[in-house]
C-alpha cells in the first residue's frame, strides 16, 4: 500500500474480499469515483494495448481481463506459474486469478497509482496454530458474513511493512473481531507496540493467496443497495445470481450488478442485532443450497432435452433408412425371378468348369498318387552289391598295404594276394554288372525327378521331417473323410438340379396353348420355391467345399505327407546314384583289369623316352663343345657356327619336347599308381616316379643346367644365381638355390605345395607358373624354371608410367586373388612387395613366387619397403607370427598409389583379423563399369607413396 497510514483514525469501508479469519480486503467509500474513473479508463485502453512479453515486473500495475465478466481490471502479478500462466491480483479489489499472458496488458501511467482496497487484519486477534481446513474455511465465511458488502468502521490501530493495516472493526454496534474470537475461529494474542508490528516480518503472499484459491469462500446474498466497492463486476449486465463454479477458479471474486454508485446506498441501521447477522447468515447458506439444487436440476434438463433431440434424430435416419429399403425392395422383386435364375446358372457354369478341372491337388490326390508309385515301384539293392562291397573294401585294404610297403620281397608277398583278391572283385563285379543292367535305373530317376518337381511345384520346399507310418495313416483318413463328403454333396445337388430339370418340362405344358390338357397352376407350379431353395443350396455348398482354402489343420496334414513323400523320393535317389557310382566304377574297373590282369602296367614306353632324352642331351652338349672351340678358333667361319647354332636350337627344341612326353608318360603312370598299381614305385624306383608324385608333377630328372643357354641377369638379383634364357620361343627365368640334404626336400615340399595351388586354376589363379625344378648333378644347386615378364613389375611401372585408376583396380584384383588360391591352400606368402607382384599388359596382375628355401617367418622377417611405407605389419614387429592377415596388410600398402580406395584400405589396415582375401577379391571397388574405356596418357597422376603417418 502506498498510502499513509494514520494510526487511530476511523475509516469507513466496504468489505470486499476475505483471506481468512481475521484478514480481509475492503475499499474505502471516500473513494467512489475513482472506481468509477479506473473502470472506464481501463474499458477504453485496454482491448487496443498491446499483451505483455518477457519478464513481468511484480511492482508494476498492468490490465488484467477478469475471466466472469470479461472487463478489465488493474493487477499486480505475484507469481510465475509457467510461461503462459500467471497469478495476479486485481488490486482494487484484492482478489486473486490465473490469467495467460494474453490476458494481461500495459496499462498508462495516468493508471499507475495507489490501489483503492487495502489490506485489514483484525486488531489482537490470529489464527490458532495448528487449526485444521475446514474450521479455517468456517472462519472465513463467519467473516465474510459480517464483512462482506456492509459498511463497517475501522479504527486503524497499527500497521505491518507490507501495507497490512491493523484495526478494530465495528459494524454498527457489533464489535467483529470480538464475534470472530467467541465462535473460535481466532484467538487473542499478545499486543505489541506499533514500532514492533511495523518491523514483523511479511509473511509469504504467495502461500496465502495459493491457500484462498484452494479453498473459497461462498457467496453472500445480493441486495437492492449493493455498492460498486466490492470486487470486479460485470459492466455488461446486472446479473443477480453468479457461477460458483467460475468464482472459484477465478479466486473468490464476484460478479455483481452495476446498480447504486452512491454512498448512500449503505443506508444501514446503525443499530443491528447479533441475532440479525446469524438469521442473515442463515438465509445466505439455505440461498446457496437452493441454487445448488437448481443448477444440478437445469444440468438434468439439458442432457434430457439433449438426449431427446439425438432420439429425433435417430429415428429420423431409420425412417429414411427404411424408406430407402422398401423402395430397393419394391424394385428388387419386379426382378426377383429372373435375377434369382440368372445367379443360379452363373453358379451352375462355374461348377461346370471346376468339375471339368482335375481338383486332385485339393483332396490329396497328388500326394496319394505319388505315394503309389513310390511303393509298388519302389527300387531294391541289387542283391550283389552288398557282396561286391564287401570284397572291394579287402581290395582297397591290400592296395593300401602295397603303397606303404618298402620292401620288395614282401611286396610281391603282397602283390600275389593283391591279385587273388582282384580276381574274386573282378568277378563279383561281372555278376553285379549284369544286375544293374537288367535295371530300369535312369527310366525309374526320371520318374522320380519328375515326380519331385510337380509336387515342389505345388507344395514348395519340403520340409525335414520324421518318417511315421501314422503320418500316411491320418492322410489316407482324411482323404476318405474328404472324398465321402465331396461324393455326398454332389449327390445332393446333382438330385435338386435334375428336380429343377424335370420342374421346367412339366410347366412347360401349363404355358402351351396348343396342349388341350387342361393343368391347375398346383399341378403345375407347384413347390417351386423349395425346389430352386434346395438347388441353390446343394449348388453353393459343392462350390464352398470346392473352391475353399484348406484350414491349418488340414495344410499340416497335407504338408507332413508331402514331406515324408520326398523324404522317400530322396532316399530312393541316393540309393540309385549310390548303384550307379558303384556300377560306374565297376565298369572302369573291369576294362582295366581286362588289359592289366596279373600283370604290372608297362614302363618301357617311359624308359624309352629316357633312352632318348640321354642320346638328345649327349648330342647337344657335343655341339656346344663343337660352338665353343670354332667360336675360340683364330679362323672360325661364321656359316658353319650358324648352322651350328640352328643345330643346337633344334636339339635343345627336341629335348624339351622329349621332358613333355616324359611328363605326359609320368602323368599317365601318377595315374595307375592312384588307382589300380601302387606297387609300380617299389618294382619300379629307376624311373623316379615316387619323386614325381611327391613334387606334383613338378620335378624333373631330364633338365640340366648346362644344356641351356642362359645369360646372367645381375640386375636382377645379386643374393643368387639367376640367369635368362629361350625355351620354344618363351623367354624364361632359371632361379638357382643352394641346397643340401635337408634344404632339398623343404624346397621340393614347398615348390609342390605352390605348384598344387597353382593347377587347381592355373591361369585364373593368380599366380606365377611354375615350369620345372630341377636338381644340379655336379654342385649342390636346385633350379626353379619361371616365366619372363621384363619390367613387369609394380616397382617398374610405376616408376615409369604409373597405373591408371582402372588399369589399377584390374591388377590389384588378381593379386587378389592370387593371395586368395594361396591361403585356400594354406600358404602364407609371407614376401609380397612391389618386385614380385606383376602387372602382364598393365590388366592382369599377378603374385611372384617366394624363396622357397626359407621358412614362412624367415620370409616375413624382411622389411621391404615400398616408399617410405614398410610391408611389416604391425604384428610381425610385435614378434608374432606371419598369418594371412599379414599378407594382406602388404597388399593394402601396396594400394596406396591411389585415393579411390581408402574404403578398402581402411578395412585392410583397421579389421585386418576379420577380412579375408576372398572378401578383398570381391570387393565392390574392383566391380568396374562395363564398356568403360581405359585411358593411356602420361599426365595421369604420379604415383607418390603414402607417409606411414597418414
Amino acid at each position: 500500500m502506498d498510502e499513509e497510514v494514520h494510526y487511530s483514525k476511523v475509516e469507513d469501508v466496504v468489505g470486499s474480499h476475505v483471506e481468512d479469519a481475521v484478514t480481509f480486503w475492503a475499499q474505502s467509500i471516500s473513494r467512489n469515483n475513482d472506481i468509477m474513473k479506473i473502470g472506464c479508463s481501463l474499458s477504453e485502453v485496454c482491448p487496443h494495448a498491446s499483451s505483455v512479453f518477457g519478464n513481468l515486473d511484480p511492482k508494476k500495475i498492468y490490465g488484467g481481463l477478469f475471466s466472469e465478466d470479461k472487463c478489465w481490471y488493474r493487477c499486480k502479478v505475484l507469481k510465475i506459474i509457467s510461461d503462459e500462466k500467471c497469478l495476479v491480483r486485481y488490486i482494487d479489489y484484492g482478489n486473486t486469478e490465473v490469467l495467460s499472458r494474453s490476458d494481461i496488458a500495459e496499462i498508462p501511467l495516468d493508471l499507475q497509482f495507489s490501489s483503492v482496497a487495502k489490506k485489514y487484519r483484525l486488531w489482537g486477534l490470529q489464527i490458532p496454530s495448528g487449526q485444521e481446513v475446514t474450521q479455517f474455511d468456517q472462519g472465513r465465511i463467519f467473516l465474510g458474513s459480517l464483512i462482506f458488502e456492509k459498511q463497517i468502521k475501522m479504527r486503524i490501530k497499527a500497521a505491518y511493512q507490507d501495507g497490512t493495516v491493523i484495526a478494530q472493526a465495528e459494524y454498527g454496534s457489533v464489535d467483529i473481531g470480538e464475534e470472530v474470537a467467541k465462535k473460535g475461529f481466532a484467538e487473542k494474542c499478545k499486543l505489541t507496540s506499533s514500532t514492533d508490528i511495523c518491523e514483523e516480518k511479511k509473511s509469504d503472499p504467495g502461500q496465502l493467496v495459493l491457500r484462498n484459491l484452494k479453498s473459497p469462500i461462498p457467496l453472500w446474498g445480493h441486495r437492492s443497495n449493493q455498492s460498486p466497492f466490492i470486487r470486479p463486476k460485470n459492466r455488461l449486465s446486472g446479473r443477480p445470481s453468479v457461477d460458483l463454479k467460475s468464482e472459484n477458479d477465478a479466486g473468490n471474486h464476484v460478479a455483481l450488478p452495476k446498480e447504486n454508485l452512491a454512498v448512500g446506498g449503505f443506508n444501514l441501521g446503525s443499530n443491528v442485532s447479533l441475532a440479525k447477522i446469524k438469521q442473515d447468515q442463515k438465509l445466505i447458506e439455505e440461498n446457496e443450497k437452493l441454487k445448488t439444487e437448481k443448477e444440478v436440476l437445469l444440468e438434468r434438463y439439458k442432457a434430457l432435452e439433449l438426449k431427446v433431440e439425438q432420439t429425433v434424430q435417430e429415428l429420423q435416419q431409420e425412417k429414411a433408412t427404411t424408406m430407402d429399403l422398401t423402395k430397393h425392395l419394391e424394385s428388387t422383386l419386379k426382378t426377383c425371378v429372373g435375377t434369382r435364375m440368372k445367379n443360379l446358372a452363373a453358379k451352375v457354369e462355374i461348377l461346370k468348369e471346376i468339375r471339368c478341372v482335375n481338383v486332385n491337388v485339393h483332396f490329396g490326390n497328388d500326394l496319394s498318387d505319388a505315394i503309389q508309385v513310390l511303393y509298388e515301384d519302389c527300387f531294391t539293392i541289387p542283391a550283389s552289391l552288398n557282396e561286391l562291397e564287401i570284397i572291394w573294401a579287402e581290395y582297397c585294404l591290400a592296395q593300401e598295404k602295397i603303397q606303404t610297403c618298402q620292401n620288395v620281397n614282401e611286396g610281391n608277398i603282397l602283390i600275389a594276394k593283391r591279385n587273388e583278391v582282384q580276381q574274386k572283385l573282378y568277378m563279383a563285379v561281372e555278376v553285379f554288372i549284369l544286375e544293374v543292367d537288367e535295371l530300369p535305373l535312369n527310366k525309374r530317376l526320371k520318374t522320380l525327378q519328375d515326380l519331385s518337381a510337380s509336387l515342389e511345384a505345388v507344395y514348395g520346399q519340403a520340409t525335414e521331417g520324421t518318417n511315421s507310418e501314422e503320418t500316411l495313416k491320418k492322410f489316407y483318413d482324411w482323404k476318405r473323410n474328404k472324398r465321402e463328403e465331396l461324393t455326398s454333396v454332389r449327390s445332393e445337388t446333382e438330385v435338386s438340379l435334375q428336380h429343377l430339370v424335370t420342374w421346367f418340362q412339366s410347366t412347360l405344358k401349363a404355358f402351351d396353348l396348343s396342349v388341350e390338357e387342361s393343368l391347375t397352376s398346383e399341378d403345375t407350379i407347384g413347390n417351386i420355391d423349395e425346389i430352386l431353395e434346395k438347388t441353390e443350396s446343394g449348388v453353393c455348398k459343392e462350390l464352398e467345399i470346392s473352391l475353399t482354402e484348406q484350414d491349418d489343420a488340414d495344410k499340416e496334414i497335407t504338408l507332413n505327407t508331402y514331406s515324408q513323400v520326398v523324404q522317400k523320393i530322396r532316399s530312393e535317389e541316393r540309393l540309385i546314384a549310390t548303384v550307379q557310382s558303384k556300377y560306374k566304377d565297376s565298369v572302369e574297373f573291369k576294362k582295366q583289369i581286362i588289359e592289366c590282369l596279373n600283370k604290372s602296367p608297362n614302363v618301357d614306353h617311359l624308359l624309352s623316352i629316357k633312352k632318348t632324352l640321354k642320346n638328345l642331351k649327349a648330342r647337344l652338349r657335343w655341339k656346344l663343345v663343337e660352338k665353343n672351340n670354332l667360336e675360340e678358333s683364330d679362323d672360325h667361319d661364321r656359316s658353319e657356327i650358324e648352322e651350328i647354332k640352328q643345330e643346337i636350337t633344334q636339339l635343345r627344341n627336341s629335348v624339351f619336347q622329349e621332358i613333355y612326353h616324359e611328363q605326359e608318360e609320368y602323368e599317365k603312370l601318377k595315374s595307375l599308381v592312384q588307382k589300380w598299381f601302387p606297387e609300380l614305385p617299389l618294382l619300379h624306383p629307376e624311373i623316379g616316379l615316387l619323386e614325381y608324385m611327391n613334387s606334383g608333377g613338378l620335378l624333373t630328372m631330364s633338365l640340366e643346367r648346362d644344356l641351356l643357354d642362359a645369360e646372367p641377369m645381375k640386375e636382377l638379383s645379386r643374393k643368387r644365381p639367376l640367369v635368362c634364357s629361350e625355351v620354344n620361343g618363351q623367354i624364361i627365368l632359371l632361379k638357382g638355390y643352394s641346397v643340401d640334404v635337408d634344404t632339398e626336400t623343404r624346397v621340393i615340399q614347398r615348390a609342390a605345395a605352390y605348384h598344387r595351388a597353382w593347377r587347381e586354376a592355373k591361369e585364373e589363379s593368380g599366380l606365377l607358373p611354375l615350369i620345372f625344378l630341377f636338381l644340379c648333378k655336379s654342385d649342390p644347386m636346385a633350379y626353379l624354371m619361371v616365366p619372363y615378364y621384363p619390367r613387369a613389375n609394380l616397382s617398374a611401372i610405376q616408376s615409369s608410367m604409373p597405373l591408371t585408376l582402372e588399369e589399377a583396380l584390374k591388377v590389384m584384383k588378381g593379386v587378389a586373388q592370387g593371395l586368395h588360391t594361396l591361403h585356400k591352400a594354406d600358404i602364407i606368402h609371407g614376401s609380397l612387395h612391389q618386385n614380385n607382384v606383376f602387372a602382364l599388359n598393365r590388366q592382369h596382375g599377378v603374385v611372384g613366387d617366394f624363396d622357397f628355401t626359407k621358412s614362412v617367418s624367415q620370409r616375413a622377417s624382411v622389411n621391404m619397403m615400398v616408399g617410405d611405407l614398410s610391408l611389416l605389419s604391425p604384428e610381425l614387429k610385435m614378434g608374432k607370427p606371419a598369418s594371412p592377415s599379414s599378407d594382406l596388410y602388404a597388399y593394402g600398402c601396396l594400394l596406396l598409389w591411389d585415393d579411390n580406395v581408402k574404403s578398402l584400405l581402411c578395412s585392410l589396415i583397421y579389421c585386418r583379423s576379420s577380412v579375408t582375401a576372398e572378401q578383398v577379391f570381391n570387393a565392390e571397388c574392383f566391380l568396374l563399369p562395363k564398356g568403360k574405356s581405359t585411358p593411356n596418357s602420361e599426365k595421369d597422376t604420379e604415383y607418390t607413396p603414402k607417409k606411414e603417418e597418414e
